[in-house]
């Protein structure tokens, strides 16, 4: 372990135990990262599950959203810093960029930036008046910093020339997978047999996994592409035997479950406590996402599983494809006729090359992310 960086990570939003695919990136980039480096948290009190971390959590700030406009949180990590002798203190989002700010030049030390989109775009996206204002504060919180880590090339990029930030302070770090290599052949074809028995599902059935939270708007717009375009079009196929399963939580009361759905091969499992399961047991995942931004969490570790992906360009965005083989398809935003033509058409038994895994396993981006700082 390298003595010579002290970081201290604050982490301003529940991601312990992590479910969702922001909470993981958080989680497990702290969790090789700290393998490496000495590694403080300090986050709020809805954490849990501190034991099965190996490095000190420190449930300091308030659950309330109040906490991001608290100045005296100022003199609590300032004293942290000083008993830590931390040398580097890493802000999630840009959000807390005011404090990161206060105590770098109040405690010296070097403050990185680890950016999971370009904040207030996303926002953009989805139609908030105030994204304007959250993109000035947003880039003056990356330019005030001394490094800035991004989650894809893109982002970087966009940063760098709108920002006016210096390349040499920004690196990207991507989202990553826990797995070195993938699954035994055995082992999803365990976890196939698992969910045709959970679901009723027929073994010489396709399928077809989609997952999301589905309170977040740009999942459930591809929840309703799902719905209303792709499985009409595939439904018209008397001689596709198929079933898509919808994993997610938060569906809107008016979707109703889904119950409408149910003779239409559309299952929806909610919320599922192994969402590994279905990655290992699906056949393709399936992933119509336009918008959002950032990298799609979902589409990493559905790869990483040796799972086949169809994706929009807009939802493979952070994927290099040249590390993919043939296991990702990529169709232009709102083609859907040719999205379905691939799902009719992929050949599920292709495996994803070990390259893939060079990329994206989290003991390769933590040790990137450590020679960054250095």
């Amino acid at each position: 372990m390298d003595k010579a960086v002290n970081i201290l990570s604050l982490v301003p939003y529940k991601f312990l135990p992590p479910a969702m695919g922001g909470q993981k990136g958080i989680a497990f980039f702290n969790r090789y990262l700290s393998r490496l480096v000495n590694l403080n948290c300090v986050t709020i009190k809805d954490n849990t599950e501190k034991a099965s971390e190996a490095y000190p959590i420190k449930n300091i700030l308030s659950n309330s959203p109040s906490h991001y406009i608290n100045p005296f949180y100022f003199f609590t990590l300032r004293l942290i810093i000083r008993e830590e002798k931390i040398t580097h203190l890493i802000i999630e989002h840009p959000y807390y960029g005011w404090l990161g700010i206060l105590l770098k030049w109040f405690c010296n030390i070097k403050l990185v930036v680890h950016s999971h989109n370009i904040e207030s775009l996303r926002f953009k996206t989805m139609n908030k008046w105030w994204w304007g204002i959250l993109w000035h504060y947003e880039k003056i919180t990356h330019r005030k910093a001394d490094h800035n880590f991004f989650i894809q090339d893109n982002d970087r990029n966009y940063a760098i020339e709108n920002f006016k930030l210096d390349p040499e302070k920004c690196t990207t770090i991507t989202y990553g997978f826990e797995l070195s290599e993938a699954p035994a052949p055995a082992d999803k074809q365990m976890a196939r047999e698992q969910i045709c028995k959970l679901h009723n599902i027929a073994a010489t059935d396709t399928i077809l996994l989609f997952n999301g939270t589905l309170g977040y708007k740009p999942n459930l717009d591809a929840l309703d592409v799902i719905l209303e375009k792709i499985n009409p079009i595939l439904l018209a196929d008397k001689n596709f035997r198929y079933k898509i399963i919808i994993c997610g939580n938060k569906l809107p009361a008016a979707c109703n479950g889904l119950v409408d759905y149910k003779e239409r091969n559309i299952i929806y499992a909610g919320f599922v406590d192994d969402i590994n399961l279905y990655f290992k047991g699906s056949d393709i995942f399936i992933n119509p996402v336009i918008d959002g931004g950032g990298i799609k969490t979902k589409v990493v570790e559905a790869l990483g599983y040796n799972l086949s992906v169809i994706s929009t360009q807009s939802g493979a965005i952070g994927i290099p494809d040249t590390i993919t083989g043939n296991k990702m398809k990529i169709v232009a935003d709102n083609d859907w006729g040719t999205f379905t033509t691939l799902i009719k058409t992929i050949d599920p038994a292709d495996t994803i090359p070990p390259t893939y895994f060079s990329h994206f396993y989290w003991g390769n981006i933590a040790e990137k992310a450590k020679n960054a700082l250095m």
